[in-house]
């Protein structure tokens, strides 16, 4: 019991700490947000946008059309890539840019993926392909509002440096949003994206800089898939995003988190489906950040809150018991409330309500994460292997 105390002791400590770092960089963040918002976008350079596709999913027409009804005042494109033709996320994207003429968009079937990592086989294939120079990569479920491509370019502009660095990439924090009428495991995700993902990403950003960029939505220019090692050799990782940042950053590049945060639409899939995908995630994030992942475990403040509890109730001592309850619960209340409003994001009462569950269901996913690193993705399985690449399993 004594063991036990200690342990729920210090991880609350630990979380407790973390929570007071996450709290300051989300306060600088926003910040930063504010500034960039009162500040007018004067930096347009023609934009090639890029979309990879697989098939429909749920809020896929508003998603798409949302980067349609962009209002940008340079030349722009859209590029979207699917493996055929007939592909029904390709034929939608087509159905949508037939309400907008005025929209120049270009449609690739790019065939069987060369590399084991489909999307950045897509991604290769549109950048090749494009017209500009500067590209705006966005996944599927990324919902943008009108000015998106407007405020992301800002961050290439010349002369806009990053500790001494001219930016070459920046990507986007974003905010998990669930449909209306979403069940409670799927707003737990969608929570999780937007506060447990963001406070990892801008307490790193805070301590040491931004050395990796998140893949959802971000800006760059055409070489720096070449910079960080090519499209093959990007293409034989999981967390492509990940490493091209990385590896960008470890040139002396500018590389930054965008001040502009976009949505993450966050389908209704089932609990099981939804848990392997977030499990999915984290095993990429333990295999591109060993020892950053692991020191993740020090930051849940429920789990050992609970134990705390389960401990002191045990003995009896019910003061002790309340007081580890109240401080794990008012520490996750904190974190949510602060980090969504840095965020810009909507529902934030119900959302930091919640968030003590999905601080719970973070750290089961966390514990799992440390199960051998098999997934599946776009009909494919592989293993993710330690040094991040994948393996495809061809039995």
């Amino acid at each position: 019991m004594a063991v036990l105390f200690w342990i729920a002791a210090v991880e609350s400590l630990t979380a407790a700490i973390f929570c007071g770092l996450a709290v300051t960089a989300a306060l600088r963040f926003g910040h930063r947000r504010q500034i960039a918002l009162k500040t007018p976008p004067d930096f347009t350079p023609p934009l090639s946008v890029l979309k990879p596709l697989h098939g429909l999913q749920p809020g896929l027409e508003r998603s798409l059309e949302s980067f349609f009804a962009q209002q940008y005042p340079a030349p722009w494109e859209m590029l979207f890539c699917a493996r055929s033709d007939e592909d029904a996320g390709l034929q939608l994207a087509r159905s949508i840019a037939a309400r907008y003429p005025s929209v120049r968009a270009r449609f690739i079937a790019c065939g069987e993926p060369q590399f084991p990592n489909p999307k950045m086989y897509s991604l290769a294939v549109m950048s090749q392909a494009a017209e500009y120079e500067h590209q705006i990569t966005a996944d599927a479920d990324a919902r943008v509002a009108p000015d998106c491509l407007l405020r992301c370019v800002q961050s290439l502009r010349p002369g806009h440096n990053v500790q001494g660095k001219q930016v070459v990439l920046a990507s986007c924090l974003y905010v998990g949003h669930a449909d209306a009428g979403a069940g409670l495991f799927t707003q737990l995700d969608a929570v999780g994206k937007s506060v447990e993902m963001g406070a990892g990403v801008l307490v790193a950003d805070m301590l040491s800089g931004t050395d990796f960029s998140l893949g959802v939505t971000a800006v760059q220019l055409r070489e720096c898939f070449t910079l960080a090692g090519g499209y093959e050799f990007l293409g034989n990782h999981w967390a492509e995003d990940f490493v091209l940042g990385n590896r960008l950053a470890a040139q002396g590049l500018g590389v930054e988190m965008s001040t502009h945060v976009i949505r993450i639409v966050v389908e209704e899939q089932g609990i099981a489906r939804s848990f392997r995908d977030q499990l999915r995630w984290m095993q990429s994030t333990r295999r591109s950040r060993p020892w950053g992942h692991l020191g993740t475990g020090l930051t849940f403040a429920m789990p050992f809150g609970l134990l705390g509890f389960a401990v002191e109730a045990a003995r009896g001592a019910w003061m002790g018991a309340a007081v580890f309850l109240a401080l794990a619960l008012v520490n996750r209340w904190l974190q949510a409330a602060v980090m969504l409003r840095a965020l810009g994001a909507e529902r934030t009462a119900w959302q930091t309500l919640i968030y003590p569950l999905r601080d719970l269901l973070g750290f089961i996913v966390w514990c799992c994460s440390y199960l051998p690193a098999d997934t599946r993705y776009h009909g494919t399985r592989f293993t993710i292997m330690a040094d991040g690449t994948l393996k495809p399993d061809i039995h």
